[in-house]
């Protein structure tokens, strides 16, 4: 079964998140921030990341140029409650395909994320 992170500095976010997906059988890991997500990216290899844009010790894209620098090509969704035009440029220019919008809306996450997995 893949492996999801989800990476957020709200908790509220990532228990949700978790919850949501652990009831669908898929094991998730949560993260509050982007050292820390790295660390379980090296460690766990999960299969999918959700990956919050703004967070204070290291944006989403920062934590996104660091998997790519390191050749490391896990599957990675952004998570986004601004639209931020340049954001979603560099953010394809590191093989970012998808995009979820907070506040979250159950269905959009849930197709999304489950189109992501099945490509795995």
């Amino acid at each position: 079964m893949p492996k999801l992170l989800v990476v957020d500095d709200e908790i509220d976010i990532r228990e949700f998140a978790k919850n949501f997906f652990a009831k669908r059988g898929i094991p998730v890991l949560t993260a509050g921030g982007g050292v820390e997500a790295l660390q379980i990216i090296q460690n766990e290899k999960p299969d999918l990341v959700l990956l919050d844009v703004t967070m204070d010790e290291l944006s989403g894209l920062d934590v996104l140029r660091r998997l790519r620098k390191n050749n490391n090509n896990v599957k990675v969704i952004m998570v986004t409650g601004v639209e931020d035009e340049d954001v979603v440029q560099q953010a394809h220019s590191f093989g970012v395909r998808s995009y979820i919008h907070k506040p979250l809306i159950l269905e959009e996450l849930e197709k999304i994320v489950l189109a992501e997995i099945n490509q795995a």
